[in-house]
């Protein structure tokens, strides 16, 4: 009975909310963060060629979302890199990442089933600076909600919303891929979790905040863990947002793809290939017909 209330919700609840990030969550954070970074096309020949460039890179995917809030909150944008252990271990990754010897700590490291388990790790970070980020933004204006959900949505996909930026430093402008207006399930679950957690600082959610980090942590985890195992970039919301942005908004979510093609009720895509115009005769044709004329 007592190892049954000890195992209760509550208690698992907080235990897990005392459990430090440093080193190991935070390992996982820049391991997968720069994983990422490697898929990016051009990321590899960047290293080569311009290693510090691309480090900068690599600083900006592992504390992107410190950089965001700060700015946000008038603060020293750079104050996250005065903690000079995280620092170092995210350059450390950045190096077996990038210029490990034969690529095998790159392919240890993305191999599934251990990608999978850093995915998770990731996940309770994530959770952690949401719920971070918007007691942070409580004790400077106790009564502003919106710079308490922008503090925490940018907390937790920091990284994404500065990637039009990233991408500058590696040569790369391509503002259609602007993640405000394409998000990812991690930008969307992060802004519907720092509506949560505010609505739990500002006393209108009636739960603990350690329970609610435990359960949307186990949210977030398990989705992104299915995500990544079946290689999809779809997202759980898409089948609500489908019912909901209609009704509130008149349309689907970031649903303007009728402008790619026709109207319902105008001509339909050709699907042929355009038809050649009709070339001029030659100057030789033309002498053929005025010889068959006379």
């Amino acid at each position: 009975m007592e190892l049954l209330s000890a195992l209760s919700l509550g208690e698992l609840a907080l235990s897990f909310s005392r459990v430090p990030l440093f080193p190991v969550f935070d390992l996982s954070y820049f391991i997968v963060s720069l994983l990422y970074l490697k898929y990016e096309p051009g990321a590899v020949e960047l290293s080569r060629h311009h290693p510090a460039a691309s480090w900068l890179c690599a600083m900006l995917h592992c504390f992107g979302s410190y950089i965001l809030a700060d700015l946000l909150l008038g603060e020293p944008a750079i104050d996250h890199f005065s903690n000079s252990a995280s620092v170092l271990l995210a350059s450390a990754v950045w190096y077996l990442t990038f210029f490990c010897p034969l690529d095998l700590f790159y392919k240890c490291v993305s191999f599934l089933p251990i990608k999978l388990v850093f995915v998770a790790m990731k996940e309770v970070v994530r959770v952690r600076k949401i719920a971070v980020g918007i007691h942070h933004a409580h004790h400077h204006y106790h009564h502003g909600w919106l710079i308490m959900i922008a503090t925490g949505w940018v907390k937790g996909s920091g990284v994404a919303l500065m990637a039009n930026f990233e991408q500058l430093l590696r040569g790369i402008w391509k503002p259609e891929t602007n993640e405000i207006l394409h998000m990812s399930f991690p930008s969307k679950a992060s802004l519907y979790g720092a509506v949560l957690f505010t609505l739990q600082q500002t006393r209108w959610l009636p739960v603990s905040k350690a329970t609610l980090i435990f359960l949307f942590t186990m949210f977030m985890v398990s989705c992104k863990v299915f995500l990544t195992a079946t290689h999809s970039h779809g997202s759980p919301f898409d089948v609500l947002e489908a019912y909901a942005c209609p009704v509130l908004f008149g349309g689907a979510w970031g649903g303007d793809h009728h402008h790619e093609g026709q109207g319902a009720h105008g001509p339909g895509p050709q699907h042929g290939p355009p038809a050649k115009p009709k070339e001029e005769p030659g100057e030789g044709a033309r002498k053929k017909r005025t010889k068959k004329t006379d």
